[in-house]
């Protein structure tokens, strides 16, 4: 019998440095989703796609921010969207100042970890990792720190490896 471990997802193999984006530039946080997922390679050529995306994540933060605090979103839709993506994908972006996001603290975030997944399973499993691994402030401040899209996939890797 699988060990429930071998079916985990770790979070970094669903980034990748083309969807890590250290400087964003939205000043609120519409423009941020919009950024965030305009990262995502396979919704590039399909604005269909990345505009159903763009609704559900706002209706998702219509319902509640999901600013988790301590300068951290998850924004995600409210489950799986099904035929948008292959697989799951992560979108890692910093905002250097926050942005004025909602966030349960009030604090604006500036670290935001996007998320599109196939099915509600990996939705969850993937929201609960990505959860644990920002639960520590140091991971988070070496993230605000980070220079390069490597760098912030080595980081990740480390935690994960500890977990």
């Amino acid at each position: 019998m699988p060990s429930p471990e071998s079916n985990r997802f770790c979070v970094t193999d669903l980034l990748a440095t083309p969807t890590i984006l250290l400087n964003l530039t939205s000043g609120d946080r519409n423009s941020v989703l919009t950024e965030l997922a305009g990262a995502i390679p396979e919704l590039k050529n399909h604005p269909d796609k990345r505009n159903i995306l763009l609704a559900a994540l706002r209706e998702r933060e219509e319902l509640h921010s999901t600013g988790i605090g301590d300068g951290v979103a998850l924004p995600h839709a409210r489950t799986a969207l099904s035929g948008l993506v292959s697989r799951p994908v992560i979108v890692f972006g910093r905002h250097s100042k926050g942005i004025i996001y909602g966030a349960i603290d009030g604090r604006p975030v500036q670290l935001f970890f996007l998320l599109v997944t196939t099915s509600v399973t990996q939705h969850l499993q993937i929201l609960a990792r990505i959860s644990r691994l920002l639960r520590g402030a140091p991971l988070r401040q070496k993230l605000l720190a980070a220079d390069r899209p490597e760098q912030v996939l080595v980081l990740i890797r480390e935690i994960e490896q500890s977990m």
